[in-house]
């Protein structure tokens, strides 16, 4: 089924005389028309600031931002509402959990276990703990299909291993990490376990308990959700005993120039004025996502990726890196082409207005990895469809004559 109707931007640019295939969500989704009305309708009737009003209208705004938050709460089977905090996105909530458990747990000496194909910001965080705490950062590599391997994982666990912190599917490889078999042995030798789950929760579903984790973590425009609006998922006696990331209002239950008390979860960890807009368009996301249902998410994601594969297949110098097969792929897949750079690529293909994505993708790291200095990213959604893919393989074609390229 065809879900690009939903989406205003498509009719937008259809109207222009110049149809938009978009082909960059794993950085950034479009927004269905669900999500937009959402976020207009509270902005035009419950503009408001919350928690602190006793007034109608900011009692209006209190309970809809907390029904986000159960909202999301439902969505991740968490236990409890209090395990949900607001954040601006994925790169805050790392950063929340690393400062916290910096302050309250981590020592000098503890090790902590993360992939060489994460994200910059499943990376720099826990850096910050080597270079001021001390802690030391084990890697996990994948294998040539970019799959990673539970029995390399064990190898590289130790007495002093603290935290494993894993993308649930990979933003340039397209690997769907085993992270339910993750969390169970993290959680037997008492490990605690953070999941990025960024590129996976708009595609998979995502339940908290059956993946035995400790915290995940994911931003609301990677799931058709608005921008400035992440979250963080963190089991409640954990959450209880961490310091919280930010202080100021909000957050507090009593304030003296020689002692303050801090709220109980989750306002501890969301000072400030919070985004409630955002958290209504996230509401709506999440509403819309059930809709659609995961079960055609994943056929769509399935289906992109193996037009892609059989296009692209056919094209001299085509390197596709990750898993071979769309069933252990999410909807990304990162390409290169030989004898052209991947911003010339993406620069000729954008005159077509074919959107994707091009460079090291903060993945630094890996792209050495690989042996190249960037790469060509595809990543698809629900509006995405196989006309889509086959007027990426003709602009890439197109681009290998415009740069003089013979196939």
């Amino acid at each position: 089924m065809n879900h690009k109707s939903d989406f205003p931007i498509f009719d937008y640019f259809q109207k222009q005389g110049k149809p938009l295939v978009y082909l960059d969500s794993a950085a950034m989704t479009q927004m269905p028309r669900a999500v937009i009305d959402a976020v207009r309708s509270h902005d035009e009737e419950a503009h408001a600031n919350v928690h602190r009003g006793i007034y109608a209208l900011s009692e209006t705004a209190t309970a809809k931002y907390e029904q986000a938050r159960e909202t999301v709460r439902a969505f991740l089977n968490a236990r409890s509402a209090n395990e949900i905090i607001f954040t601006r996105n994925t790169t805050e909530s790392i950063n929340l959990v690393a400062y916290a458990l910096g302050k309250s747990m981590l020592r000098e000496g503890d090790r902590i276990l993360i992939s060489r194909a994460e994200h910059h910001s499943n990376i720099l965080p826990w850096q910050m703990l080597a270079e001021e705490k001390g802690i030391v950062l084990d890697m996990v590599d994948a294998d040539e299909q970019g799959k990673i391997s539970l029995a390399v994982i064990e190898r590289l666990i130790t007495p002093a291993t603290r935290l494993a912190a894993f993308s649930h599917v990979s933003h340039v490889l397209g690997t769907i990490n085993p992270v339910a078999e993750m969390g169970k042995l993290f959680r037997e030798r008492k490990i605690l376990f953070l999941v990025d789950a960024a590129q996976s929760v708009g595609h998979l579903p995502t339940d908290v308990q059956e993946i035995w984790c400790d915290f995940l973590v994911f931003s609301g425009h990677k799931m058709g959700g608005p921008t400035g609006i992440g979250v963080l998922y963190g089991r409640e006696e954990l959450l209880a005993g961490m310091p919280p990331f930010l202080r100021g209002g909000g957050m507090i239950q009593d304030v003296s120039f020689d002692h303050t008390e801090f709220a109980v979860l989750p306002a501890k960890f969301e000072a400030g004025t919070p985004n409630v807009s955002g958290a209504v368009g996230l509401a709506a996301a999440i509403e819309y996502i059930r809709k659609i249902g995961f079960d055609e998410i994943r056929k769509i994601d399935e289906e992109m990726t193996t037009e892609l594969f059989s296009r692209l297949g056919q094209i001299k110098g085509i390197t596709i890196f990750g898993p071979h097969d769309a069933k252990d792929r999410g909807g990304v897949a990162s390409f290169t082409l030989d004898g052209i750079h991947p911003h010339d690529l993406a620069t000729i293909l954008d005159r077509d207005n074919i959107c994707i994505r091009a460079g090291h993708h903060c993945a630094m790291p890996l792209m050495k990895y690989l042996g190249v200095l960037a790469t060509t990213r595809t990543s698809f959604w629900v509006y995405n469809t196989r006309d889509d893919v086959k007027q990426l393989a003709e602009g890439i074609e197109k681009s290998r004559l415009l740069l003089k390229k013979k196939p």
